[in-house]
């Protein structure tokens, strides 16, 4: 098992939490409209629900929290996504009335984008190797 400088064994980000009104209809987007996959849907504690998606092979998932009672959702999560074609997927989520910002061009093409709960994402275009 690897140790860090610090004596800690963390090796990654697991999986990032997006506070969500309704577990089903964000489910539905993630899958259904952003096209990722589900990993775990599972039932614990006294009626609550663990739900998590992610992108086809991605090591980090995004759990879909049910807010609590009077908590926010709608927020800027802060989370970018990575595509290799910020265009395509621009113009394949407006086609199904995600929504969407404008593409920014720089540093490289990005949006933001909103789930139903209003919660602010961002997908980035992957920078292109520079040729020499």
């Amino acid at each position: 098992m690897r140790q860090s400088e610090t004596g800690t064994h963390i090796t990654c980000v697991g999986t990032v939490g997006i506070p969500v009104a309704d577990q089903d209809r964000a489910l539905e987007f993630y899958v259904g409209r952003l096209g990722f996959e589900k990993r775990m849907d599972m039932a614990y504690g006294q009626g609550q629900r663990w739900v998590e998606v992610a992108p086809s092979g991605a090591v980090t998932a995004v759990g879909l929290v049910r807010s609590a009672q009077g908590s926010a959702t709608g927020i800027d999560t802060g989370i970018r996504f990575v595509t290799d074609d910020a265009e395509a997927d621009h113009a394949t989520l407006l086609a199904q009335s995600v929504d969407v910002d404008e593409v920014l061009p720089y540093p490289v093409p990005m949006f933001t984008l909103r789930d139903p709960d209003g919660n602010r994402l961002y997908i980035v275009e992957r920078p292109r190797p520079i040729s020499a």
